[in-house]
């Protein structure tokens, strides 16, 4: 009996372990932390083309739509959406603050054009 408390007690202290693990390297609780100390942070899963990314940037969350599409040689992103998830988040940001997106979004996605939906749309026109 106390050899099965035992293994109990050890396969207990495991599942911590494993759950605290599980836990610190979750990608969502590190895009949580980011918007959190408004930083940027791009969470995405780069070989799904079909799942949107998320970013964060100066506290306002983000997210990009991919469409896959064809360059000279391979099948890659060609096109991206960007748009806030709150627009009123958007505040005090400039076309700066924007291009600076662009520009992070533009390295994992070197081939895509990035569009950006309403009211940022509008904004970078001016």
């Amino acid at each position: 009996m106390m050899w099965l408390l035992r293994m109990l007690l050890i396969a207990f202290i495991l599942f911590l372990i494993y759950s605290a693990f599980k836990f610190v390297l979750n990608p969502k609780r590190k895009l949580e932390l980011a918007h959190e100390q408004k930083q940027f942070f791009l969470l995405d899963d780069i070989k799904n083309v079909r799942k949107n990314f998320l970013l964060t940037y100066k506290g306002v969350i983000f997210e990009g739509e991919k469409y896959l599409g064809t360059t000279d040689h391979t099948f890659e992103v060609v096109s991206i959406f960007i748009w806030p998830h709150n627009t009123s988040a958007l505040n005090g940001l400039s076309k700066e603050d924007f291009r600076n997106i662009e520009m992070e979004v533009a390295v994992f996605y070197p081939n895509a054009k990035i569009d950006w939906k309403s009211p940022i749309h509008e904004f970078m026109k001016k």
